[in-house]
């Protein structure tokens, strides 16, 4: 069985082509920056990322190219596919993407706003608690 599931970030705006012929295809292409935990990078931080080359066809890839973004946190579900070319110099380049079938936004788009919508210290008063709005006092279950 071949299925990977990766969550991570865009790293850049997904890059769109059509193919040529009768009926065009899309295809998206992006890279996702996926945590590595556990390992230790150079300067000492407990998270490196690996960087995952990700390829969508079809309707997924019209979808990538409506809604996504760079920074945009992603769950896609896929296959990994491995290739190989020969480039003008002659040397021979190995390949290895993923082939994305389904893909679903990771977050709110209010937490990638960077707001959660949960309340915050600026939404308190000066004694630390949130001000009830007017018209409200009715529905409360205690007085």
């Amino acid at each position: 069985m071949n299925k990977v599931i990766l969550m991570g970030r865009l790293t850049r705006d997904p890059e769109i082509r059509y193919s040529q012929g009768a009926e065009p295809l899309a295809i998206a292409r992006y890279t996702l920056a996926v945590d590595r935990r556990g390992r230790r990078d150079a300067s000492g931080n407990d998270q490196t990322a690996d960087f995952i080359q990700c390829v969508s066809f079809g309707r997924v890839a019209e979808f990538a190219e409506k809604y996504l973004k760079q920074g945009t946190k992603m769950l896609v579900t896929g296959r990994i596919q491995t290739g190989s070319y020969t480039n003008k110099d002659g040397n021979k380049v190995y390949t290895t993407e993923v082939v994305v079938e389904e893909q679903e936004f990771a977050e709110s788009k209010s937490s990638a706003d960077g707001r959660s919508g949960r309340p915050t210290p600026e939404d308190a008063s000066g004694d630390g608690f949130m001000s009830i709005p007017e018209g409200i006092e009715s529905d409360l279950p205690f007085r």
